[in-house]
């Protein structure tokens, strides 16, 4: 019921989606359309490939 959005994919095809941060530190790609919330995927991420804040992605520039 609560989290953040960290990542924005307007494009996602069926529908868009985006990247939410929990509180309880695990990652869920959900998408909107035709009126329902579709879960793709939830994971704890880990800092191999996040940031100690869990909101950014390593590798990649600003």
């Amino acid at each position: 019921m609560s989290g953040e959005i960290i990542e924005d994919y307007p494009d996602d095809y069926p529908f868009p989606s985006c990247l939410i941060l929990g509180t309880n530190q695990i990652h869920v790609v959900c998408g909107i359309g035709i009126g329902i919330l579709w879960i793709v995927t939830a994971y704890r991420p880990t800092e191999d490939k996040w940031e100690a804040d869990l909101k950014t992605r390593r590798g990649t520039k600003r």
